[in-house]
């Protein structure tokens, strides 16, 4: 059988796909794109046998359904350079060869029967269900990811954890040393729920999900599902329960600083040349409208203070926090000033948008640090 397609379309969707590929499989065959071609389109499905990423192309002309496997580097590498136009591939399920015809030549790889390859399962019929908005869902992402922890010993803390109510959802993330909160009451779901999503699912929904669309979300206990009308993407559910979060966050914090947050960015950046590192201990000093920064490194012989301005009219305080987690967290941000909170050194600090969007509310927590003086 052989199919004709628009090139770009079906390397995009390629592309999109394979982000789910993982670089070391347990089985040969995920390595491979599945193609099934039927009803006008071809259906791309991508697994690292834990999730699935299917989305589909509509085609120009095919003359028959097939199903065969094809390996992603091979066919991705085939017509990566190719320039928008049709692509004609034409299938021999005796040989499995894959014969690729296009205006300037033709190529040839060797494709794979279908039949070994898993396949994904379904959530169940009694699963919770909810739509929103891929913008809501894409700016918990993009907000919370950064603080998820990397220690599989510590499994639920490695994905984002979405806490639904009936009139908004709230995204957490934390690794236990920063935490970070966003809320939005855009949406009302009208339930009370919550599941987890885990990491490297929300990197592939971040880096393929457009804005603007309609996302459909399925769950049960152990599976779930995240549809568009661009892709189907099937996952396993992290099992366990997700931290109280808002226990941890402090909220008496009687000393507030306003700062220019691309100021503090900039100073921070110069600090964490001069900051040990191994701990990237600064030092924050808060007096009399200024913000003092400073940082040493004993075992070289270094050390760097910045000065600020800033809208502080409390009592002078200080306090230790990692250099590079506050740079991390004050980049996430977009605010042009942002308001840091605190109530004693030895509390998390917390940092917000000086002015918080409609229906939206955003914070970050940062554990402290010990001063050395």
């Amino acid at each position: 059988m052989k199919f004709t397609i628009s090139s770009s379309a079906f390397y995009s969707r390629l592309t999109a796909a394979s982000k789910v590929l993982a670089a070391k499989n347990s089985m040969p065959i995920l390595e491979c794109f599945l193609l099934d071609i039927k009803n006008g389109h071809v259906s791309i499905t991508a697994s690292d046998g834990e999730k699935y990423f299917v989305t589909k192309v509509p085609l120009v002309d095919s003359d028959n359904n097939a199903q065969f496997c094809v390996t992603a580097k091979q066919l991705m590498d085939s017509i990566k350079e190719l320039a928008e136009q049709p692509l004609t591939l034409e299938y021999n399920p005796d040989t499995h060869e894959v014969r690729g015809t296009h205006q300037t030549g033709v190529f040839s790889i060797m494709g794979l029967d279908a039949s070994p390859y898993p396949t994904q399962q379904a959530v169940s019929q009694d699963a919770t269900s909810l739509t929103i908005s891929s913008d809501i869902l894409l700016n918990g992402i993009n907000r919370c990811l950064f603080a998820t922890a990397n220690d599989e010993i510590r499994l639920v803390m490695t994905g984002i954890y979405m806490d639904i109510h009936e009139n908004d959802i709230t995204f957490a993330g934390t690794d236990g040393r920063k935490l970070v909160r966003y809320i939005n009451r855009d949406v009302q779901p009208g339930i009370a729920t919550g599941f987890i999503l885990p990491k490297k699912v929300a990197a592939i929904v971040k880096n393929v999900l457009a804005k603007g669309v309609d996302v459909a979300i399925s769950f049960d206990n152990e599976k779930a599902h995240i549809q568009t009308e661009a892709f189907d993407l099937y996952f396993r559910m992290i099992e366990g329960h997700y931290p109280n979060y808002n226990s941890v966050i402090p909220t008496n914090n009687p000393y507030q600083a306003t700062v220019d947050r691309n100021s503090l960015i900039g100073a921070l950046k110069r600090v964490s040349v001069f900051c040990n590192q191994s701990s990237a201990l600064m030092k924050l000093h808060l007096e009399g409208g200024q913000m003092k920064i400073t940082g040493q490194d004993n075992d070289y012989a270094t050390s760097v203070e910045e000065n600020l301005l800033c809208d502080y009219s409390d009592a002078p305080i200080s306090i230790g926090f990692s250099c590079h987690l506050m740079i991390e967290i004050t980049s996430v941000l977009d605010s042009e000033q942002i308001t840091i909170q605190l109530a004693d050194p030895s509390r998390p600090g917390i940092i917000i948008p000086a002015e918080q969007p409609e229906n939206e509310e955003t914070l970050m927590l940062l554990m402290p640090m010990m001063l050395n003086d």
